[in-house]
């Protein structure tokens, strides 16, 4: 049985994304390069927000285009962690743990967006 998406809150991709934004918070409260930071967390924000922004457009093109974007925020998130454990940063742990959740989340924008260009467009 399939649950009826009525607000973007019930998506899991849009969840699953703030549970990221969370955790890079999270991991990165004690660092003490803030523009490095600053710019992660800017991108982990910016893939649940536009997953968000997306779903309140008007149209079918603009929420995939603003999928689209968040795809690629989370692919500048993936980048920016494997960044912050090379610098030691954060632990190897959170590394693989957070960019298995990044490569989940992308896995599931293209899915998002491969139904909503075949059945809504």
């Amino acid at each position: 049985m399939t649950t009826k998406i009525e607000k973007f809150e019930d998506l899991d991709v849009w969840q699953n994304a703030i549970e990221l934004s969370v955790n890079i918070y999270r991991i990165l409260k004690d660092c003490k390069d803030y523009s490095f930071k600053d710019q992660i967390c800017r991108a982990a924000v910016s893939v649940p927000s536009n997953i968000a922004e997306g779903f309140e457009r008007q149209s079918n093109k603009e929420y995939i285009h603003f999928l689209y974007i968040s795809k690629g925020s989370a692919g500048e998130v993936r980048t920016q962690l494997l960044i912050a454990f090379r610098l030691g940063f954060i632990s190897e742990a959170d590394y693989q743990l957070q960019f298995e959740n990044t490569r989940k989340i992308s896995a599931q924008l293209y899915q998002l967006i491969k139904i909503r260009k075949e059945r809504f467009s």
